[in-house]
């Protein structure tokens, strides 16, 4: 088949299936003759039909301070919605995915900088929220000393509504500053109480 129908064809396919489907870039090169060459190493090398179904060993290449802090993340946002309730976590369960458990992670990350790898592993999360109108959520401690306190208040600006105020405490200052993580509206109408 001459080169110029052999494209025109290729072209062709291509229009028709808006892109989807393009034939290959070796219809362009093969000139169809039957005489093409083929490199040595192609010649030379056998094709085998059988697939390999031995599994394949996956390196996890995360470090050991990345696989802390993402089990870290994985209980504080189990213990987060379990603080919330039932009444409160689906009005704001996507804002605070985006808004603020973004920077939960940063805040972990930033106070654990400073331990060495092998106190990582002794990081843990409290088990238990505070329900009602009381602000933990949950703390990470280490050997049952916290370490940094995770809170949420609820905030009334006058002619505003509620907004929940999520902010962290370290063991560097004492637990005597606050560190915003951010805010979240709620409405004007008072919020149920915490694991409602």
């Amino acid at each position: 088949m001459p080169n110029w129908i052999r494209k025109s064809l290729v072209v062709f396919v291509s229009i028709l299936t808006f892109g989807l489907i393009t034939p290959s870039p070796s219809s362009f090169y093969n000139s169809g003759n039957g005489d093409e060459k083929k490199p040595a190493d192609e010649r030379q090398l056998p094709v085998s039909t059988e697939l390999s179904l031995e599994p394949v060993a996956v390196l996890d290449e995360r470090s050991e301070r990345e696989k802390v802090v993402g089990k870290l993340m994985e209980e504080a946002e189990v213990q987060s919605y379990t603080k919330f309730g039932s009444r409160i976590k689906p009005v704001i369960e996507d804002e605070f995915k985006l808004a603020i458990l973004p920077n939960i992670e940063k805040a972990i990350n930033d106070v654990t900088s400073s331990f060495p790898d092998e106190d990582l592993s002794q990081l843990t999360i409290s088990e238990m929220p505070s329900p009602g109108t009381s602000e933990r959520i949950f703390h990470i401690l280490k050997d049952d000393q916290d370490v940094i306190r995770f809170h949420v208040r609820r905030d009334r600006p006058p002619q505003e509504g509620y907004w929940f105020n999520f902010h962290y405490h370290t063991f560097q200052d004492n637990f005597q500053n606050h560190y915003a993580l951010g805010n979240i509206y709620w409405d004007k109408n008072m919020p149920p109480r915490w694991m409602s």
